[in-house]
């Protein structure tokens, strides 16, 4: 299944290998203030890759907004916060016309999403209206307002967290927008030696409110993110693995649990995604077992259960293994 690569030899191999470098140094100085959460870790630096959006679920006090900006810490790039509200407004997100003193002529001011990594805090404590604000930010990388089309910062990032949808005050995302994040991650309850490793920094003075307190420093640049974007774009899919994923989308389709599969955007984004795992692995092309490996947190947050699945009490995350398991994999 593997193809050749082309090009100057040697050269590529070695830029490939520098970049693969920096963006891997990123999870070590995210560890210095954030204890495991290595998926949720994994996750973003693939979204950051494909050029993605990541959507990180857990209860509150599972480090989901401390991991995103020990994130924007770790790389030299424009980072602003939003923390959502019920009564935030759209154009406090993207930007609004406004009346200039003393000249009187409407400018538009550009929102907080005029960056490079946005976090969105607790996103889903805001109307569904507002949320819809960054359909087009992230489908698009761009801005439209007054008629005039603005095009946002490139690397750009959109790190959502989110409460459990079962808590109070949460509105649940549309599938509209939860089609647009190339991942979700479950950020858990860390296990008891991670958690007396947490207490034991926070007794030793650790601030999570100082992250370069900790000790983190950018050790990638929005150049590295966009040259790293362009290798994993060059790692080789072969027509197996390409036929591996539209089948695991298909039988997604068809399972009597579901009323909703996984769309062409989703199997699309699962080939995304895969081919950043291999790039990260060292690899350029893509494997069955990259497909696996990023197959839940790429599909599960695109799967609607049927109501009567839902009253038997059946998980989608299990809805999902049995249909990769019924998928021969390719040899």
């Amino acid at each position: 299944m593997r193809t050749a690569r082309t090009g100057a030899p040697g050269t590529e191999h070695a830029d490939d290998a520098l970049l693969r470098e920096r963006l891997l140094a990123v999870r070590q100085e995210v560890a210095k203030a954030v204890v495991g959460q290595d998926a949720a870790v994994s996750g973003l630096l693939v979204a950051l890759l494909c050029g993605g959006h990541v959507l990180m679920e857990g209860v509150p006090g599972t480090a989901k907004t401390l991991l995103v900006r020990t994130l924007a810490a770790s790389l030299s790039v424009q980072t602003r916060r939003v923390q959502f509200t019920p009564d935030l407004m759209p154009g406090d997100i993207t930007g609004s016309l406004v009346i200039e003193a003393g000249g009187g002529e409407l400018t538009f001011r550009e929102g907080p999403i005029f960056t490079n990594l946005l976090l969105a805090d607790e996103i889903n404590r805001t109307p569904p209206k507002t949320q819809s604000a960054l359909l087009e930010a992230m489908e698009e990388g761009q801005v439209s307002a007054d008629g005039v089309t603005r095009p946002l910062p490139r690397p750009f990032l959109v790190a959502a967290t989110q409460n459990p949808v079962e808590f109070e005050g949460t509105y649940p995302l549309p599938e509209a927008q939860l089609d647009r994040f190339l991942l979700k991650v479950v950020l858990p309850v860390p296990p008891r030696e991670d958690e007396i490793t947490v207490l034991t920094r926070h007794a030793q003075g650790f601030d999570p409110r100082d992250v370069a307190g900790a000790g983190v420093r950018a050790v990638a640049s929005a150049a590295d993110i966009e040259a790293a974007q362009v290798a994993v774009r060059r790692v080789q899919v072969s027509p197996e693995v390409s036929a591996y994923i539209v089948d695991i989308a298909r039988a997604t389709r068809t399972s009597p649990s579901l009323s909703l599969g996984v769309s062409p955007r989703g199997a699309t984004a699962l080939l995304r995604a895969a081919r950043a795992w291999a790039w990260l692995s060292g690899r350029d092309f893509v494997t069955p077992d990259d497909v696996k490996a990023l197959a839940h947190a790429t599909l599960v947050h695109r799967l609607g259960l049927r109501p009567e699945a839902e009253l038997e009490g059946v998980d989608v995350s299990q809805v999902l293994a049995s249909a990769l398991a019924s998928v021969p994999v390719p040899r």
